[in-house]
């Protein structure tokens, strides 16, 4: 379930890249985030969240800016990539953060 840009307050909303799109858009968010302070040690290899597919890595970076920065005035948009999400994108061994907001 996606929600609305009104919705993005309720508790348990998740950052996630939008399915599909080219590796390229994915790779100038992730850049975005990573140079915007989100956790991207995760995502190295060898990390709980490392990962071949580009959208797995897009997902976790951008949920990691999301919620660091949301409370603050970040959105979850990352020039049309990504979107907001109520369903938990967490795998066995990586975790997503979430949080009101």
């Amino acid at each position: 379930m996606f929600l609305s840009p009104l919705d993005a307050t309720a508790d348990g909303a998740f950052c996630v890249c939008k399915p599909g799109l080219p590796d390229a858009m994915m790779q100038k968010a992730i850049d975005y985030a990573c140079g915007k302070g989100a956790d991207c040690t995760q995502t190295m290899q060898n990390g709980p969240c490392y990962s071949s597919q580009k959208t797995l890595v897009c997902n976790y970076i951008v949920n990691s800016y999301y919620q660091k920065n949301g409370p603050i005035g970040g959105t979850c948009d990352f020039g049309g990539v990504a979107t907001l999400t109520s369903t938990d994108p967490s795998t066995a061994n990586c975790k997503f953060g979430s949080g009101p907001r």
